[in-house]
């Protein structure tokens, strides 16, 4: 089985699943992620970073009720072992850092958490809140934080309903291309 077959039926088991308190699915979100960094013109890495940078939600499942949640999920650390068997750091790391992202973005830029969902404001404080200043200097240290933040910028954006986007076959070439071996 390829990697993308196993990308396909992970997706195929879960994907349809609304994306938490959003209105698109974990599917839709993730094509929206992938289709923004595409556009913002992100390598290939981040292309491919961004379509898959909530598979850690797929693999190890929380409730779909983001009212239930009560502790982090850790999603982007769990997606993020599973991605670096598959790809080099340059796809993983970003997922790896995507999260400490908006906890980074959240202290650094004084509008950007007006732009946050509901479920998205909700999550954050179950993963911290804002960094603090050693905190932030930390993940602006961090090799790949440039590229979490644009992934993280991506992430949010792609919750829109009904956006037409390619889908996970567009992606094949990138996906067999990037992968380890």
């Amino acid at each position: 089985m390829t990697l993308f077959d196993q990308l396909l039926g992970i997706y195929q088991r879960g994907g349809g699943d609304a994306y938490f308190g959003e209105a698109v699915t974990m599917t839709e979100h993730g094509l929206q992620a992938g289709w923004f960094a595409q556009a913002a013109g992100g390598s290939d890495a981040l292309v491919v970073a961004a379509l898959l940078h909530d598979i850690g939600h797929l693999l190890a499942r929380a409730p779909d009720d983001i009212a239930e949640w009560t502790s982090d999920a850790q999603h982007e650390l769990t997606g993020s072992r599973w991605l670096a068997r598959q790809f080099g750091p340059e796809v993983s790391e970003p997922v790896r850092l995507h999260v400490p992202a908006k906890r980074y973005l959240c202290a650094t830029d004084a509008g950007y958490f007006r732009t946050l969902s509901p479920a998205s404001v909700h999550t954050l404080e179950l993963q911290g809140g804002p960094m603090t200043l050693a905190e932030t200097d930390a993940f602006a240290a961090e090799r790949y934080g440039r590229d979490a933040l644009l992934l993280r910028r991506c992430d949010d954006q792609g919750k829109v309903a009904g956006l037409k986007t390619p889908d996970l076959a567009h992606y094949r070439p990138l996906i067999e291309r990037l992968a380890h071996g």
